[in-house]
């Protein structure tokens, strides 16, 4: 003989309130309006780190580069390098330092890269120092011309 399924009463379950009334359970369905605002957030900060990339490490208005020096004595160094203008038609300045076995900067020179046809120019120029130079290095160019460096 089989057994039969015990009778349940109806009334029973009916009475016991659901568990979601009794503590109050929360919807988990996320409102509609976050998924577009994460989405804008993300692209906005894509651009701004795009930016900030190209602004710092993408081309250069002004791009100096060493091509070598020679230490004539113990207190000079002639640098040898190239400027790179995007802007040839505008002065720039540039500032060569000579530096010592251990790095140390023991001299320093500001030198006006005058307007050019030519979006490159190649310079020699003296640096005088305080001790005997190793190297010499162009620390880096500004179109932002001291007053004392602009001609009359």
């Amino acid at each position: 003989m089989s057994e039969a399924a015990p009778a349940t009463d109806r009334s029973e379950t009916a009475d016991r309130p659901d568990l979601g009334d009794r503590y109050g359970a929360r919807s988990r369905r996320t409102p509609r309006w976050i998924l577009p605002v994460l989405s804008v957030g993300v692209v906005v900060l894509g651009l701004i780190i795009a930016y900030v990339g190209y602004k710092n490490l993408g081309p250069k208005d002004i791009d100096p580069e060493q091509l070598g020096y020679t230490v004539v004595n113990d207190s000079t160094v002639q640098a040898h390098f190239k400027v790179t203008r995007a802007h040839p038609l505008r002065p720039a300045v540039c500032f060569v330092r000579a530096m010592d076995k251990d790095g140390g900067e023991v001299g320093r020179r500001e030198v006006l890269i005058p307007p050019s046809t030519s979006g490159t120019v190649e310079m020699k120029v003296i640096v005088r120092s305080v001790a005997r130079p190793s190297a010499s290095d162009v620390y880096g160019c500004s179109a932002v011309i001291p007053p004392y460096l602009r001609a009359g």
